[in-house]
């Protein structure tokens, strides 16, 4: 979520001081493109760039027609703004070829924002800020804030013609990470996590731990009198991703109790195989459902010997992601 914020706050901020800049968005892609529907840049004419339509010489390529485009009088002198679209095949020797060889293909809509536009990308950031979901369209003649995507896709495109297409697309994470605990390796992995579109909770009943002081990649922060109330605070949802990683087998275990019923994507504890057999058995000896102990991914993450906090993030993103893809 955090990834997709800075490139609108990276156009906000050219567009307030006066500079040119291009959004460049990923709208369509198809085998093994490096860059898949909703990646997106800014890119200004002064050379500042954030974000990515996938990377490469193929992004190089594109950011240097666009920063050229830029450069040249145009639509700032008439108050007029068109979105063009930018065909990539990933191969040699094919029409339109993006300088790569992966194979698949890529369409890059280029739209140059003017001033007018600032209005459409501060409420796209506002929104976004406060977790509140909004969507948005580009089409060869419109940039504008939309209620709803047609049939609620997170993305949609529609080309009609060479020149005529419509994007829409939904802003926010589809998925959303808990993380239960604030320590060395909540940090880690709520730094990985939030590069991979996912909002990041966290919920520590530590006021004082540093390490939360240290963690600019959450999106929230939540210190509790007591993990006795994690229930209300974690609701079940389709898309939700919770990982357990208090400070000991005793808090473990309350927020396990408290959280068994609830329905989540993902379940996963950390702690060594040990320490997680003994609780494991523990919990079954008290009655609680076997099904449900049975969908928590415990020890969590691919098993990698992972050994620092970093390496350990890295172990339970990937299982995460091969959840979620599954």
């Amino acid at each position: 979520m955090q990834k997709d914020l800075k490139s609108w706050q990276s156009a906000a901020s050219l567009l307030s001081n006066g500079a040119s800049v291009s959004l460049l968005v990923v709208a369509e892609s198809t085998g093994s493109s490096p860059g898949r529907a909703g990646y997106k840049m800014a890119v200004g004419a002064n050379g500042e760039l954030c974000g990515s339509i996938g990377g490469g010489v193929m992004e190089v390529n594109v950011v240097e027609r666009c920063r050229a485009a830029l450069s040249k009088p145009g639509p700032r002198a008439t108050g007029l703004s068109t979105a063009t679209l930018i065909e990539q095949t990933h191969q040699k020797n094919a029409p339109n070829p993006s300088g790569m060889i992966c194979s698949g293909r890529q369409s890059v809509i280029v739209r140059n924002l003017l001033p007018p536009d600032i209005v459409v990308v501060n409420s796209i950031i506002a929104a976004m800020q406060r977790n509140e979901p909004i969507g948005f369209e580009i089409s060869n003649l419109r940039f504008q804030i939309i209620e709803n995507t047609i049939d609620n896709f997170r993305t949609y495109f529609l080309k009609t013609s060479e020149e005529e297409f419509v994007y829409q697309e939904k802003l926010g994470s589809a998925s959303e990470l808990i993380i239960i605990g604030g320590g060395h390796c909540s940090l880690a992995l709520s730094d990985l996590m939030s590069r991979l579109d996912f909002r990041v909770r966290i919920f520590d009943d530590r006021p004082e731990l540093n390490t939360l002081a240290k963690n600019e990649f959450a999106d929230e922060v939540t210190i509790l009198d007591s993990y006795e109330s994690i229930g209300s605070h974690v609701g079940s949802r389709e898309n939700t991703y919770v990982a357990v990683m208090t400070l000991g087998y005793v808090s473990d275990s309350l927020v396990i109790r408290r959280l068994i019923d609830h329905d989540f994507k993902y379940f996963g504890v950390l702690g060594s195989k040990a320490k997680m057999a003994t609780l494991m058995k523990e919990l079954r000896s008290e009655g609680l459902c076997e099904e449900r102990l049975l969908r928590i991914h415990t020890p969590i993450g691919l098993p990698i010997n992972s050994q620092t906090p970093e390496e350990i993030a890295v172990s339970i993103a990937a299982e995460i992601i091969a959840v979620k893809n599954a």
